[in-house]
């Protein structure tokens, strides 16, 4: 008898969604002192990791006015489980500090995301 093993659930994301993702995700990292590669891990982590994982969604979708679907699918995630992590730091913003960081993030990230595109390549004078 041959055992049925489903696929992970993938769904096509773009490179820029990636980035942006991944801005988010350091950016909580670096705030809540916990590695991105904890954050990232698929197996089950430390409450403070999954913390600063909802934290970095939820930095995502009020930052650039995702809806949870993108910002699931940008994490690699479903959609209900973007909506859990965004309803969580929602009511964690009733504590002044968590409030208070999650303020600065927003600011620092949406000025990241403004900032205009460079090419590198051009940039340095060609192709180096």
């Amino acid at each position: 008898m041959e055992s049925y093993r489903a696929e992970p659930y993938r769904v096509p994301v773009t490179e820029g969604d990636r980035i942006r993702a991944d801005a988010a995700l350091h950016l909580a990292a670096y705030a809540f002192g916990v590695p991105a590669a904890q954050m990232l891990r698929r197996e089950r982590t430390r409450p403070r990791a999954c913390r600063a994982r909802w934290s970095a969604m939820y930095l995502a979708h009020v930052s650039f006015g995702w809806p949870l679907e993108r910002v699931g699918h940008a994490f690699g995630l479903n959609r209900a489980t973007a909506s859990t992590a965004c309803r969580w730091a929602e009511d964690a913003r009733d504590d002044d500090r968590y409030d208070a960081v999650m303020d600065g993030l927003e600011s620092g990230l949406r000025a990241i995301s403004e900032l205009p595109a460079v090419d590198l390549a051009l940039a340095l004078g060609g192709d180096r």
